[in-house]
């Protein structure tokens, strides 16, 4: 926390808690202002969403596709989760994904708050990620083509989807809308056919199969038919909407020569085995080094990094090592979505950061 509030001012009768003493103080002060007003207000919030997941239930096939267009709209957010666990968890009783598995409930209900998201996730991005490629820049195709295979091989096998979702996310955000709309399309269609499937982790390849035979599971093929159907459209759809109002998806942007330059260095870098190290190097430049980057964390797919002031990255840099995208949250913080092997790009950020600050010390 000494990161965030080392800057601290406080007033001059205060000054015997300045500097580095002021970090615990303000941040034992800011816990406890904020344990207070959630002790208040999260009731209501936690009542909110159960009249939410409550209300939504007792809609049947159109309350699926509510929450299937909900969940999207919340991911940009970083709210999705709060939602989900009302319907795949035992919040209000729904329990969606304990009931699939544990094989209670009713076939062709029980999922139906899961099924509709295998026709997205494995089929409907990577038609959207053949539109965007088919879209791009004759002399961007190359780099962008690695990095929409891969999103789309994660999509597809484990149901990642962040780092397709975010190369449009910001860049095109009616794209997204229309996205969130097809997903609620999809999980309606579903339970309207009661056709269910499950999953623990999330709707790829791998919970398909582990779920195909379970006592639950029910028109599976319906899924897959629907699917297919959900590839063509996110295609074709895509790919009249990006042209027809030039959204600057992955590839449409006019790189500049130094960009350039640094996507090379990272298509150089890959073939050396170094990729990991290059990649790490150049978004650390892109962030302003040591001088504004702070502290680095990750989650399974996204760069979590804390900084000085996000406005003072160089984002063409950053996205020219071919990440998908980069989320501002606020002044101080900032997300880089790089995909299923973020481990090894955080691991490489952390030591230049960390080789940096030493040279200072030394």
């Amino acid at each position: 926390m000494y990161n965030r509030f080392h800057n601290v001012k406080l007033p001059q009768w205060l000054g015997f808690f300045s500097g580095k003493r002021a970090v615990p103080i303000v941040t034992a002060a800011l816990s406890a202002v904020l344990a207070v007003i959630l002790l208040f207000l999260w009731p209501t919030v936690y009542g909110g969403l159960v009249a939410f997941g409550t209300g939504i239930a007792n809609l049947g096939d159109i309350g699926a596709g509510i929450y299937g267009i909900t969940n999207k709209l919340m991911i940009p957010f970083g709210l999705h989760h709060a939602v989900n666990n009302v319907f795949w968890f035992d919040t209000i009783g729904i329990n969606d994904i304990g009931n699939f598995w544990s094989s209670q409930g009713e076939p062709g209900v029980t999922g139906r708050y899961l099924a509709g998201f295998f026709p997205i996730m494995m089929f409907g991005l990577p038609g959207a990620a053949l539109a965007m490629y088919k879209n791009a820049r004759p002399e961007n195709r190359a780099s962008v083509a690695s990095l929409l295979i891969a999103g789309s091989v994660a999509a597809f096998v484990t149901g990642i989807t962040e780092p397709l979702e975010f190369s449009f996310m910001f860049a095109a955000p009616a794209l997204y809308a229309v996205h969130a709309c097809l997903t609620g399309l999809s999980l309606f269609i579903c339970s309207a056919l009661h056709a269910t499937l499950g999953f623990s982790f999330s709707a790829g390849l791998i919970d398909m199969v582990l779920s195909w035979r379970m006592p639950m599971a029910n028109n599976q093929w319906m899924i897959l038919v629907l699917g297919l159907a959900m590839f063509v459209i996110y295609f074709f759809l895509f790919d009249f909407l990006i042209r027809r109002f030039d959204f600057k998806t992955p590839g449409r942007e006019v790189v500049s020569e130094a960009d350039q330059a640094a996507s090379h260095a990272a298509k150089d870098a890959k073939q050396s085995g170094d990729k990991y190290q290059v990649m790490a190097q150049n978004i650390y430049q892109g962030l302003g080094g040591k001088d504004n980057l702070q502290l680095v964390a990750n989650c399974a797919t996204r760069l979590r990094l804390q900084l000085k002031d996000t406005d003072a990255i160089d984002e063409g840099k950053i996205k020219a090592t071919g990440v998908p995208g980069l989320r501002k949250v606020n002044e101080h913080n900032l997300q880089i979505v790089v995909g299923t092997d973020v481990q090894f790009v955080a691991d490489e950020l952390k030591e230049i950061l960390q080789a940096d600050k030493s040279q200072d010390k030394d």
